[in-house]
């Protein structure tokens, strides 16, 4: 099993940096790929719905066929961390399907993005930008490799 993030927008330096730690712990349980899409520019002709169904269509060209796809979205399922690690164990114990999580950008993700979601998952109920976002993803995925190895990195 592997997971791949798929997220809109750049990082600026020291977010680049915490996101570069978290991705290389988490590789070292298991696969991990990062794609990052630039984001939309639409000036003031376009509304942010049109923006929105353009980075969308680039999002779904990367989804790959047969993918587990989660999506970010601040109207989504929340879980504590024991719970997201059951979740990625339960998947890797039984179906084995690679992961696909994916970060929108400012204006958060199309409609379409997220009806392709098998998973609606949201970080909290407070608002974070999609760059804080990505980082703390990145953090709870790792906290869940260790969960799940019952490494003590977790302190319940």
């Amino acid at each position: 099993m592997k997971i791949r993030l798929i997220c809109v927008g750049k990082l600026n330096e020291w977010q680049r940096l915490a996101a570069t730690d978290y991705s290389e712990r988490l590789q070292r349980y298991i696969g991990f790929e990062c794609v990052e899409l630039k984001e939309e520019k639409g000036g003031r002709k376009d509304s942010p719905a049109v923006l929105l169904k353009r980075e969308g269509a680039r999002v779904l060209a990367r989804v790959a066929e047969g993918e587990r796809v989660i999506v970010l979205d601040e109207r989504g399922r929340q879980f504590d961390s024991p719970g997201l690690a059951s979740l990625l164990e339960e998947e890797m114990l039984h179906s084995g399907r690679d992961w696909c999580l994916i970060i929108g950008g400012a204006y958060g993700v199309d409609d379409l993005v997220r009806k392709r979601a098998d998973v609606c998952l949201s970080l909290s109920k407070m608002t974070f930008t999609h760059q804080m976002a990505r980082i703390f993803l990145l953090e709870q995925l790792y906290r869940s490799a260790t969960i799940i190895r019952g490494e003590p990195y977790h302190n319940p």
